[in-house]
């Protein structure tokens, strides 16, 4: 048979420098290299890792580089999941995000297959128990792929061997697809090998033993929900009717199940929860996001300036008064921000609640730590600047109510918002968008009156704050998601107990009060999951995996709270208002999968039905 040329990294120093899996290919070298000893793998698993699916701070679908997903990072990249649903606003709001993307990754499930079906044959190169544990990265990796397929397609064919042309004919090549549920099954079963073979400890950026059972405890709680609730708010067709979507619902207490022991497992083990500043918790939050040392990582990604792999979440999150540019892009919404509760800005007879100064709402006692530190307010400060947001000027109090108020369009209002804003009025200058103080400077214009404050470097000089100079990590997966995948699995499973005491724990660290049993219900669940892992890239799958999708996206509309200054009182209010980008959001049920790509079913015509609706 024909040797399979391997594509792997050949890294500059390379028996020095094996543990970097952010390096791009750039050779090919034989099996007898890459299953030579450790470096060899290293380099092939670095390939294989800088491919995996996670949706960091570069991921967009449809991306520059790759069919379906931007995994070769040639992207800045302004483009966030949140902006899809409502988390935030932002330039993508509008887009088809139930049209598919055509990520179709079984190149990579062939390497990872590779592995698993050659690297025994040369066990004398290893020691000790190495080759379970690389044979156990390659379950956890191939189950990684087989997860982004599931999510998005349901039932994809299951290809657990390496296929070669011209050994196989076409037709044997041309693989049926195989049921979702027996894709989340197959999922299960390569995590479970994974967890058996890996060791409980592994290089930075490498999975271990515990990497697998938090992808497990994601994973199967995903397929829970849809056997759950997949039933609901979905539409028929041939390739529901063959199982190719959906899963039977008698079987969702089973994956509830599996995703709940997947948890459990993390008791005594060395992660927990970041809590390096109990006493300042704003800062704790802040801080989980940026230090490396974090007991909570699981797994992350790394970034470099060295390596050419930095990214550009500073630059294209934050306002460019605070950056060297170019604009933040996504903006969280009032609907996101009052998940902790209504803010106080009216009095009980809908007018507003007059501040004398900007950031006294945010400074504001009943506001939870991990509130501000998940979102800048007005008012907050960031490299010594103030996001002293503005949406316009009051010269006098408006005499009727906020609801009133926001009936009329904006040039209707008694307020000054559309002169030139080099103009001084009573000292004030006037920002068309919730825009910063400063003049001559759309870029620095809010959407909302907020930004995003998780993942943005605080410690980062402004100079070094452009595109591709910001480093932070992506964390993948941390032990806060683990809690919270315990937590609902639990609720699913009837153990409201259980979930109390998880998501007791995260609040305590989050700063905010306790719960009791009687508050435990799965939408307290839910809300307290989309607080947690705020633009974290995890809520647009999770309304997609609750059906709620079309409900909450039902013609949708979201709201800002934009700061004014009434010039008579020297004080400022703040309004609920239509965000500016004044994006309409709709989902269709048939959105709740993709649909398989066309070229792939114009090369396989087995992979028919589509699914419904497409």
């Amino acid at each position: 048979m024909k040797r399979y040329k391997l594509i792997i990294a050949v890294l500059a120093g390379i028996f020095v420098s094996c543990q970097k899996l952010d390096i791009k290919p750039t050779n090919v070298a034989g099996e007898e290299v890459v299953f030579g000893g450790e470096a060899g793998m290293d380099v092939y698993m670095a390939n294989i890792y800088r491919k995996l699916p996670i949706e960091d701070f570069r991921y967009r679908p449809g991306g520059e580089g790759r069919a379906g997903m931007n995994l070769h990072h040639e992207w800045q990249n302004f483009f966030h999941a949140g902006a899809t649903v409502g988390e935030m606003v932002g330039p993508f709001g509008g887009m088809d995000i139930g049209g598919g993307f055509g990520y179709w990754p079984y190149d990579d499930i062939r390497a990872v297959n590779y592995v698993i079906e050659n690297i025994p044959k040369y066990a004398a190169n290893f020691t000790g128990p190495r080759i379970n544990e690389l044979l156990g990265e390659a379950y956890f990796c191939r189950a990684f792929f087989y997860f982004s397929l599931a999510k998005r397609y349901g039932g994809v064919p299951i290809v657990s061997t390496v296929q070669n042309y011209p050994q196989q004919s076409i037709e044997e090549l041309q693989l049926h697809r195989n049921k979702e549920e027996e894709v989340w099954t197959f999922i299960g079963e390569d995590l479970d090998k994974a967890y058996e073979m890996m060791a409980g400890t592994s290089p930075r950026g490498r999975a271990n033993k515990y990497t697998a059972l938090a992808l497990k405890s994601r994973a199967m709680l995903y397929a829970g929900s849809i056997a759950k609730y997949g039933s609901v708010n979905f539409v028929d067709g041939e390739a529901k009717s063959a199982g190719l979507v959906g899963i039977p619902a008698d079987k969702a207490s089973s994956f509830f199940q599996k995703a709940w022991d997947a948890a459990k497992l993390f008791e005594g083990t060395s992660y927990k929860l970041y809590n390096k500043y109990p006493s300042d918790k704003v800062k704790n939050y802040t801080d989980l996001f940026l230090d490396p040392t974090s007991e909570e990582n699981i797994l992350v990604r790394d970034y470099s300036i060295t390596t050419r792999t930095a990214h550009s979440w500073d630059a294209t999150f934050s306002p460019g008064f605070m950056t060297v540019g170019p604009e933040s892009r996504a903006y969280p919404t009032l609907e996101f921000v009052e998940r902790w509760g209504k803010l106080p800005v009216l009095d009980g007879n809908d007018r507003p609640v007059k501040f004398n100064n900007l950031a006294d709402l945010m400074n504001n006692s009943n506001l939870e730590p991990r509130l501000l530190a998940t979102v800048y307010f007005p008012g907050a400060t960031l490299r010594g600047k103030t996001f002293d947001t503005q949406r316009g000027l009051y010269e006098n109090m408006f005499t009727g109510t906020v609801t009133q108020e926001v009936a009329k369009p904006l040039e209707a209002r008694a307020s000054i918002t559309s002169s030139d804003p080099n103009t001084l009025h009573n000292g004030r200058r006037v920002i068309g968008e919730a825009g910063m103080k400063r003049p001559g400077s759309p870029d620095n214009a809010t959407r909302t009156g907020f930004f995003v404050r998780k993942y943005i470097d605080y410690n980062k000089a402004q100079p070094v704050t452009g595109l591709f100079q910001s480093e932070q990590a992506w964390i993948e997966f941390r032990y806060a998601e683990i809690l919270l995948n315990r937590a609902e699995a639990a609720a699913e499973l009837n153990n409201p107990g259980d979930a109390l005491t998880c998501l007791n724990l995260l609040r305590e660290r989050a700063g905010g009060a306790q719960l009791t049993l009687a508050d435990v219900d799965i939408d307290e669940i839910r809300n307290e999951r989309c607080k947690e892992l705020a633009f974290e890239n995890h809520y647009y799958w999770d309304l997609k995996r609750w059906r709620t999708a079309d409900v909450l996206l039902n013609n949708a509309k979201f709201t800002g709270l934009m700061p004014y200054y009434v010039i008579s009182e020297n004080k400022y209010i703040f309004i609920a208002e239509r965000e500016t980008f004044d994006r309409n959001y709709n989902f269709e049920k048939k959105f709740y999968y993709e649909p398989i790509p066309g070229g792939e079913l114009g090369k396989n015509p087995n992979l028919y039905p589509n699914n419904p609706n497409y």
